[in-house]
């Protein structure tokens, strides 16, 4: 069977996301296992806290304290589950602070494709076929259907906004996923 990769959801102490992380990573340095552990990641965002002088800070924030993500290279059982190498289990099992895999009975489960993306530790690429001042279809959400203007393009963070003529003639100006529309063909 072919080779893949999948990533998986390790449990760790509280706390320990950065350590476990940062100990993941130097293994993989000190083992070459760069071909069975390809990436490990602590989904963040960032939340501005508002403190009691009324001044603010950015702070970043874990999306999920007691977790950390990696990506491990699987293949295949003869039931077409995928399944991660003895050593790379055992690795990662056994570094200080992890507790477990996320799964039943500890059982590594790989996350889906679309919990992935949701989680936003891997992007998905698009070519956008359409610039800032285009008239474009939207295609998804509560605004599918109607037609609008590119306002701004933003690929880092995978956002479109567009100003559509919707309720009254008024225009409504709403910011959408870059695959959520396409160009208006003539």
């Amino acid at each position: 069977m072919a080779d893949d990769a999948k990533w998986y959801a390790i449990h760790t102490y509280s706390g320990y996301e950065n350590k476990v992380a940062d100990s993941i990573r130097k293994i993989v340095e000190n083992r070459s296992m760069q071909e069975s552990i390809l990436d490990v990641s602590i989904p963040t965002e960032i939340v501005t806290e508002i403190r009691e002088d009324q001044s603010t800070r950015e702070v970043e924030r874990k999306l999920f304290p007691g977790y950390v993500l990696v990506k491990l290279a699987v293949n295949y059982d003869e039931d077409d589950q995928p399944k991660m190498s003895d050593e790379t289990w055992y690795v990662i099992r056994n570094t200080r602070g992890v507790t477990g895999f996320v799964g039943p009975e500890s059982k590594p489960v790989p996350l889906k494709e679309e919990e992935v993306l949701k989680l936003g530790v891997e992007k998905r690429s698009i070519e956008v076929s359409y610039e800032v001042g285009d008239t474009v279809n939207i295609m998804d959400g509560i605004m599918d259907g109607f037609s609008g203007v590119v306002q701004e393009i933003d690929l880092e963070n995978n956002m479109v906004k567009v100003t559509v003529s919707a309720f009254f003639g008024r225009e409504t100006l709403v910011e959408l996923e870059l695959d959520q529309v396409e160009p208006v063909t003539d």
